[in-house]
């Protein structure tokens, strides 16, 4: 305890030093970057400095994680707003709105060239998904977060944010929709996911790959997006408060149709089934979806395998049963895409052209 209030108080320190070097001018010569800070572990303190696990998220403000790397400043002109404080488990649809809104309004500015997302990793993918369709801009846009807290030994939170500065500082950053800068690597918003409970490298694009390194700080590309994304989508969140309700069933040997039937209840408007393998549909499972598709409730399905295909008329009739199939998009990810579609339409055709889109 007294280590993690010594070190809260030298975070407090160093953000009033950042409030003296952020009145100094800007270098015309570099990139204006703002970072929006949401919390996470990259925000986080632990009691001791061998605390990884036990620590407490979302604590330290977005003007001393600026003035903690200093070194940023060789590559952008850096600002900082604190949009939310909290731990990614608590990520909502409210703060998803309210997050793209400010990014909107934020790119629209000449005098921002990007942005940089600080965010806890629990649910990094899901934000970076969701942004990346509702962006409208084709300046960067960098999520970065960190495994350990900021008080920990070799901490990863510094250089990781370092060099999603220097991405989103990047022109060739431009256009390739939302991005993910971890461990070193570059990868796409819509493709990437956290595959490990605690190791650093957990972020990863295991079979579509990511798509560039960072060396010396400085960012390669070696593959390009081919999904529609940001100014390309037809999703505009500028005038909405909400986002439809969607839920996600996960699948598993004697699964029945409880959780689906609940939903339904709840009044979900859409419902991502979490199959097992090819998002086959279990038997107890079946009547539950097709009552909840009577009922006007959109079905997606999906598999919880983490990777591939969903064939759509493969473990089941999906133009019989008029369900739509998720692609390659994990559930969580389909649930997102799922939202943002029907606040356009409720028509399945219309809404598995999406999934083939975007």
């Amino acid at each position: 305890m007294l280590y993690q209030k010594s070190a809260q108080k030298m975070f407090a320190l160093l953000g009033f030093l950042c409030l003296i070097a952020s009145a100094q001018a800007a270098d015309p010569k570099l990139a204006n970057i703002t970072i929006l800070a949401t919390g996470g572990t990259i925000a986080g303190t632990g009691a001791t400095s061998t605390t990884t696990v036990g620590y407490t998220a979302a604590t330290v403000g977005v003007q001393s994680l600026i003035q903690a790397v200093p070194e940023m400043a060789k590559v952008a002109n850096v600002s900082g707003e604190q949009v939310f404080q909290i731990a990614s488990e608590n990520m909502s649809n409210e703060h998803w709105l309210t997050l793209a809104k400010r990014v909107n309004t934020l790119l629209a500015q000449k005098d921002v060239h990007g942005i940089v997302i600080t965010h806890g990793t629990d649910t990094l993918e899901e934000t970076a998904y969701f942004l990346n369709l509702v962006v409208k801009s084709r300046k960067p846009v960098v999520l970065v977060g960190s495994m350990r807290p900021s008080t920990a030994i070799s901490a990863d939170g510094p250089i990781n944010l370092y060099n999603a500065v220097s991405l989103a500082a990047s022109p060739e950053a431009a256009g390739r929709g939302v991005l993910v800068a971890m461990s070193d690597q570059i990868h796409a918003g819509r493709d990437v996911s956290k595959s490990n409970t605690t190791m650093v490298d957990t972020f990863r694009t295991p079979e579509l790959g990511m798509l560039g390194y960072f060396q010396g700080g400085k960012p390669f590309f070696y593959r390009q997006v081919t999904r529609k994304h940001t100014v390309e989508t037809e999703f505009d969140v500028s005038a909405l408060n909400a986002l439809p309700n969607v839920e996600v069933s996960l699948a598993h040997a004697n699964v029945g149709g409880v959780a689906v039937d609940a939903f339904v209840a709840a009044g979900a408007k859409g419902i991502v089934h979490a199959g097992v393998g090819n998002g086959s549909l279990p038997a107890k499972t079946r009547p539950s979806l097709a009552a909840a598709r009577a009922k006007g409730v959109i079905i997606v399905r999906a598999s919880r395998v983490g990777q591939g295909i969903l064939a759509r008329n493969g473990e089941a009739n999906d133009d019989e049963l008029d369900y739509v199939v998720a692609d390659t998009l994990s559930p969580q990810k389909a649930r997102i895409l799922l939202m943002l579609a029907l606040t356009k339409t409720n028509n399945t055709k219309d809404i598995q052209r999406m999934f083939y889109t975007y």
